[in-house]
């Protein structure tokens, strides 16, 4: 999973880092800092949990579609 915000629409409210502060942190102007955009299979609850209460809908998870590598003779 990998994750976006959208900057236009992110108010910094907290809300996200709250719930996932390894992946989010809001620094000391009220900026949100993304600390992660490529999320492992633990962190995926707290992050779907942010981006479900985030008041603005700024959060976007993304699924990573990955391509299998073909063995080239």
């Amino acid at each position: 999973m990998k994750i976006s915000v959208d900057y236009e629409k992110c108010t910094g409210l907290g809300i996200c880092e709250s719930l996932a502060p390894d992946v989010f942190e809001v620094d000391d102007s009220g900026a949100l800092v993304l600390l992660k955009e490529s999320l492992s299979d633990e962190e995926r609850e707290a992050v779907e949990a942010a981006v479900a209460a985030c008041p603005t809908e700024a959060l976007r998870l993304h699924s990573v579609v990955t391509t299998p590598s073909v063995a080239r003779p």
